[in-house]
């Protein structure tokens, strides 16, 4: 069943040949303060002070400005190096004109690390700033604020190993090369296949993903749980240098 807000209505849900094909994708302090320099400061030091409590640590100006004014939710995944599997995802909530920190946990992204351009099959994750709209599963909606598709079509196919069977017990879609209002296996592909889809955060297996960002169930239930389409959530993920980077 798909929900959305209160109500729940009966959606169509994609074949289980269009989910596999989707399936291909998936396998803080604040900053301290900058002292002046020079009588009359150092515009850029003078720049940093300002954004003090109204930016999220360890996220550069490029990315930053492409999160949504209106954005009150923002889940940060900050890698560990360009070609690590390893990341932390951190939950930041605004509330007025500063970000505070929610919840963190560990997780994992794509096998081979992180790329500004991602394609099908390269094993990476896309680092930037998505949306997240859509949720799904195998199991019974968990109480999820964003409108939740249940279908035992999610479930991993039998012949992955099985400790890949309960990754998509839980998932929230990244809006990457979809359709956002949809069910995370919708298949359709705005720009095209080779640019890859089907990315998600979802439960943790143990290792790295081929795009996805996986997290503990009781993080998946969390996020589900928190994560207010009211509040247009995003997610900014990337290793921690192309974060900081004003560009690539």
């Amino acid at each position: 069943m798909r929900k959305i807000g209160a109500a729940r209505a009966t959606a169509a849900v994609a074949a289980l040949g269009a989910l596999l094909t989707a399936l291909t994708a998936c396998g803080g302090a604040q900053d301290s303060s900058t002292p002046r320099t020079g009588a009359a400061g150092n515009p850029a030091a003078t720049r940093a002070r300002a954004a003090q409590g109204t930016r999220i640590p360890g996220i550069g100006d490029r990315l930053s400005q492409r999160i949504p004014a209106d954005s009150r939710q923002v889940v940060a995944v900050y890698g560990t190096g360009r070609d690590s599997a390893d990341s932390t995802v951190v939950l930041y909530t605004k509330h007025g004109s500063g970000w505070q920190r929610t919840r963190s946990w560990p997780a994992h992204n794509g096998k081979k690390g992180w790329t500004a351009d991602h394609h099908e099959g390269d094993r990476r994750s896309p680092v930037g700033v998505f949306t997240l709209t859509d949720a799904g599963g195998v199991l019974p909606d968990p109480g999820a604020r964003l409108p939740y598709t249940r279908d035992a079509s999610f479930a991993a196919p039998r012949e992955w190993a099985a400790s890949h069977w309960h990754d998509f017990d839980y998932v929230i879609a990244i809006d990457y090369n979809r359709v956002k209002g949809t069910a995370p296996n919708d298949p359709t592909r705005p720009e095209g296949d080779a640019k890859g889809g089907g990315i998600w955060l979802h439960m943790d297996h143990g290792s790295g993903t081929s795009a996805c960002i996986s997290l503990s169930r009781a993080a998946m239930e969390y996020l589900l749980r928190t994560l207010d389409p009211d509040r247009h959530p995003v997610v900014v993920m990337g290793d921690r240098a192309d974060l900081k980077a004003w560009h690539f």
